[in-house]
């Protein structure tokens, strides 16, 4: 693997062996000094042309836990504000000396074109509404951890849609690994054309709820446009929001997954939220170990 860019052509073995490497790294994280050789001498660079606080604090504490050295950029107070291009920063920081750079950027296909330019390797940390990897992977890992695997599971991924990477991503990566995908939506917020995607469509949550093993909520994309696509909050609170009615409606065993930030009170109730079916800490600290693994593979690691 040089880069990782998306789920959409990622294979199943693949996509197990780095879930196999994260749950390694998880015990890593566990130890009383979280910290293994693996990547010392090596630098990532996380390039981020949009706001992050998890994603980016986690590659970065991913990085630290390898050895690696981290450079980090932010556009605010760059030269990117005097006009640099994206092609001159990306050279920049690998003269710098970075050996990976995690691109996050607002224009679709932007890691595509740092790929192009650099001979660094590079991870996808987000691009526009097209793809997320990182992030469906630590999805699916923390589904595997709580569930025991994602065959047969029914998992069902709820609001905005149309403009979310992290949906794009996971409505490849879940289908991989063996789970029934179901878009749960207004028309408004689903994609323009989902042809071969591997994937049902509804716009009725009530009607589906009951059969879910994992209900995937996503927040409202509004600097994206997602809120203007529907009447109100209210009545996206009625329709698709997961209030503690329709938490009562879920299977004993089934588990509640956010990317976050959660907008509590909309797409989440703040009793759904605080309940330990919710598992959105959970994520995150998959994440961390989820990049490692990204890491550790890209950068072609060995064990310390």
């Amino acid at each position: 693997m040089q880069h990782l860019l998306s789920t959409e052509q990622m294979g199943r073995s693949e996509a197990e062996s780095l879930l196999d490497d994260a749950d390694g790294f998880l015990e890593v994280l566990d130890r009383p000094i979280p910290k293994v050789p693996a990547l010392r001498g090596r630098t990532v660079a996380t390039l981020f042309f949009e706001p992050s606080t998890r994603t980016r604090m986690s590659f970065e504490r991913a990085a630290k836990a390898l050895s690696a050295d981290t450079l980090s950029f932010s556009p605010s107070g760059s030269s990117v504000s005097k006009g640099e291009s994206l092609k001159d920063t990306v050279l920049t920081v690998q003269a710098m000396g970075a050996d990976l750079a995690v691109v996050r950027h607002k224009a679709v296909g932007a890691p595509w074109r740092v790929a192009e330019w650099a001979q660094m390797r590079v991870v996808n940390g987000g691009d526009g509404a097209h793809q997320h990897p990182t992030q469906a992977l630590l999805d699916a890992l923390t589904i595997r951890r709580s569930l025991g695997g994602l065959d047969g599971l029914r998992i069902g991924i709820i609001g905005d849609i149309r403009y979310s990477r992290v949906a794009r991503s996971n409505c490849f990566l879940f289908p991989t690994l063996g789970a029934d995908v179901t878009l749960i939506a207004p028309p408004t917020l689903l994609p323009v054309d989902t042809e071969g995607w591997p994937v049902r469509h509804s716009s009725d949550l009530d009607a589906e709820i009951g059969s879910l093993d994992v209900v995937y909520l996503l927040r409202v994309q509004t600097e994206r446009g997602g809120a203007s696509v529907f009447p109100s909050l209210s009545e996206y609170v009625r329709r698709y929001g997961l209030t503690q009615r329709r938490f009562g409606m879920l299977k004993d065993e089934a588990v509640v997954l956010h990317p976050g930030p959660m907008n509590r009170g909309v797409e989440v109730s703040d009793v759904v939220a605080d309940d330990p079916r919710c598992l959105v800490l959970d994520q995150v600290a998959n994440g961390v170990a989820v990049r490692m693994a990204v890491l550790f593979r890209l950068l072609g690691g060995t064990s310390g």
